[in-house]
């Protein structure tokens, strides 16, 4: 992938900036901005003085920059954490791109991780209706199919867990393991029992710690969702799956009263199976040791 924007997003970000018809901001400098592992990115600098933000993919579908801009856009709607504004999206020449906002980094303030656990919880407030949403999406590069449902323990299963053991299983990954799983599947009505039907909460979907920094004045700042209504549980395994989250954050978040007994107990590992798996779909067989060991602590609860 190329470290920079190609001249066709350059000229296509141009375009989506004009502000009238003979009007088109010029970008002065494009300056690559690190972190991404998927996609490259780039902050641009406009000959206004103005800075903003894009994504950028060669091989990507269009779909995928598309579905994320409506994710960040549900999370700016909910409230709660704070995201990039979507400044425009779109498929040109030069591939799939992203434009937001651009918030510059800082440091974090004294208060960052509580902060980031508060608006978590303002942004989990459960509403009545089914698990899923209403378009798919994707998880890193990988498709995430969020077909409603009104049974956790089923969307659980057949939208996150089955997907991916099955990219596993046809890629060589995990084998010899099908039994065990087939007793995960039939115990996760166990695992899950205290989860209500028909009261699903707005998750970001990806919330680890390359996706969640520090703006300029200190305050929290996330990004790159792969958004859907589900159990609000689902959003903090993820952080405590590869670290990067201070003990603060996570007494903060328990402090709510929200977190059943369950999720220590081994929710939290049936949880991370489905980042884990993700990665052992991305990245290969590095990541099968923790696939294994997280189910085997799902299956001591059964």
């Amino acid at each position: 992938m190329t470290v920079l924007p190609p001249d066709e997003i350059v000229r296509a970000v141009e375009r989506t900036l004009a502000d009238r018809p003979d009007r088109a901001p010029r970008v002065e400098k494009a300056t690559r901005v690190s972190g991404g592992c998927i996609n490259p990115s780039a902050r641009l600098r406009l000959d206004d003085g103005k800075n903003v933000f894009v994504k950028w993919n060669t091989q990507a579908p269009g779909s995928m920059f598309v579905t994320e801009a409506a994710g960040l856009d549900a999370l700016r709607a909910q409230g709660g954490l704070r995201t990039p504004e979507v400044l425009g999206v779109g498929v040109s020449p030069g591939g799939a791109w992203l434009l937001l906002e651009f918030i510059p980094a800082g440091p974090p303030s004294p208060e960052f991780w509580p902060r980031l656990a508060h608006g978590l919880v303002e942004l989990h407030q459960p509403s009545a209706g089914p698990f899923g949403w209403h378009e798919d999406n994707f998880i890193g590069s990988l498709p995430q199919a969020n077909a409603w449902g009104e049974d956790w323990p089923s969307f659980w299963w057949l939208r996150r867990l089955e997907p991916q053991l099955r990219l596993a299983w046809d890629s060589g990954f995990l084998r010899g393991d099908r039994e065990s799983w087939r007793a995960l599947e039939r115990g996760l009505p166990v695992v899950l029992e205290d989860v209500p039907d028909q009261s699903s909460s707005l998750l970001h979907g990806d919330l680890w710690s390359g996706n969640v920094y520090a703006s300029a004045e200190g305050e929290p700042v996330v990004v790159d969702p792969a958004v859907y209504r589900g159990h609000s549980e689902v959003d903090l395994a993820m952080t405590a799956l590869f670290g990067g989250f201070a003990p603060e954050f996570h007494q903060a978040y328990a402090d709510t009263g929200s977190l059943s007994p369950l999720y220590d107990a081994g929710r939290r590992d049936l949880y991370q199976l489905y980042p884990l798996l993700v990665h052992v779909n991305l990245f290969g067989g590095p990541y099968e040791a923790g696939v294994r060991a997280a189910q085997a602590r799902v299956l001591r609860m059964l």
